[in-house]
């Protein structure tokens, strides 16, 4: 009887322990939205993208990872020879700003990458 009331505790115990360890862990919090390129899909696009010339936004913007992009900026969409490169990227847009080419994905207007 006491060996059956230790191990009924026992059990009591560690499902409490376990219980309050699970209710500590906090969840994932979700980064800001990126687009997965490598280091030569980088330069592939701001190659193409530096010789069109590209006029960069009138205002200060920031220009950081999941920034959100006004909607009075003038976005250009991917180059048909970027798309053909960086898959992934064909239907984003971009814009340049301070010799960067700044990627936004168009559903959410949101930035995704800025290449320097």
């Amino acid at each position: 009887m006491k060996t059956a009331l230790s191990f009924m505790l026992a059990i009591a115990v560690a499902l409490v322990v376990m219980g309050t360890s699970v209710r500590t862990q906090t969840p994932a919090v979700p980064g800001p939205p990126r687009v997965n390129l490598t280091l030569e899909q980088r330069h592939v696009i701001k190659e193409i993208i530096k010789d069109l010339n590209v006029s960069p936004p009138p205002q200060s913007l920031d220009t950081s990872i999941g920034a959100t992009v006004p909607a009075t900026i003038t976005l250009s969409p991917m180059p048909q020879v970027v798309a053909q490169k960086v898959p992934q990227v064909k239907s984003h847009l971009f814009f340049v700003k301070d010799g960067k080419v700044v990627i936004v994905d168009p559903k959410e207007n949101k930035i995704v990458d800025a290449i320097e």
